[in-house]
């Protein structure tokens, strides 16, 4: 009798670790899928610069509650701390084909186009004071795109670039020039695009 019950354990724990086994199995795989994914996403990511002008230091912030979460908003300021950016030279972060270059009367992103890269990766450029590309245009790193603005058929805003980085269609967290731009940071960056 006691053989049996010690033979009922054994095959009643190996059944429990064998549930344990295949209840973690689902969530390892998606574990190691999701990492695949963040792999294959960072293996093709562009090697993306600074929107601006080579040696033009620009703050960037990300700020807690900006829409859509992981976007950058980027301004520059004279030597006095004064904002001047309106007007400034907008530039492709990365080499591509202009998806779409348009006025959005339904959004708070004014004037904006937006840069295909391939391997599902765009960048979108809004609140510009104009736009110098149009739609299907090739554009190379460093060529202009257009200019800072303020412009917004929702909202009354101050001159700022809106930036973002796009992979198969939902903002991330932007790679500016080997940065991570981790969400809710304010800082200076000098861009290299075109140096």
């Amino acid at each position: 009798m006691r053989v049996r019950k010690r033979q009922g354990r054994r095959l009643l724990a190996a059944l429990c670790g064998l549930a344990a086994v295949m209840a973690a199995a689902p969530a390892s795989v998606a574990a190691a899928e999701d990492t695949s994914a963040d792999l294959q996403a960072a293996a093709t990511r562009p090697a993306f610069r600074m929107p601006f002008v080579c040696g033009q230091s620009w703050r960037g912030s990300n700020w807690q509650g900006h829409s859509p979460a992981h976007s950058i908003d980027w301004n520059h300021y004279d030597a006095n701390g004064t904002p001047d950016d309106r007007g400034r030279r907008v530039l492709a972060s990365a080499g591509g084909t202009v998806l779409s270059s348009y006025y959005s009367t339904t959004t708070g992103y004014g004037n904006t186009v937006v840069i295909g890269h391939g391997n599902g990766w765009r960048t979108r450029y809004s609140h510009l004071k104009s736009r110098d590309v149009q739609k299907g245009a090739t554009v190379s790193r460093g060529q202009r795109i257009g200019t800072v603005g303020a412009t917004s058929a929702l909202y009354d805003i101050s001159p700022h670039l809106h930036y973002e980085q796009i992979h198969d269609g939902s903002v991330v967290v932007a790679v500016v020039q080997g940065v991570t731009w981790y969400d809710y940071l304010a800082r200076y960056q000098t861009s290299t695009n075109g140096c």
